[in-house]
């Protein structure tokens, strides 16, 4: 099997694999992340995520140019306005 982006030239972009586990969320997460959309603009993309089961999460973070969601175990991350590189 070769390994997704072996051929591509240039930079590659991370590849996050998701498992699932038993246990619900009872911390805050350890690990934060950052979606920055490159093929489409930040309100397609939270539109997107929510369809996929994402939702809205309030974190009292202000008028920020960032959308904070969670996934359907509670996981925050953000979705970055305009940031293509």
């Amino acid at each position: 099997m070769v390994p997704e982006g072996k051929n591509h030239l240039g930079p590659v972009p991370p590849t996050l694999t998701f498992a699932h586990v038993p246990e619900g969320k009872t911390v805050k997460n350890r690990l934060h992340l950052d979606v920055n959309p490159t093929d489409r603009e930040q309100d397609e993309e939270v539109r997107r995520l929510l369809d996929l089961g994402a939702r809205h999460a309030d974190v009292g973070h202000g008028d920020e140019s960032w959308v904070v969601l969670a996934d359907p175990e509670g996981n925050e991350f953000c979705v970055l306005a305009d940031r293509r590189p």
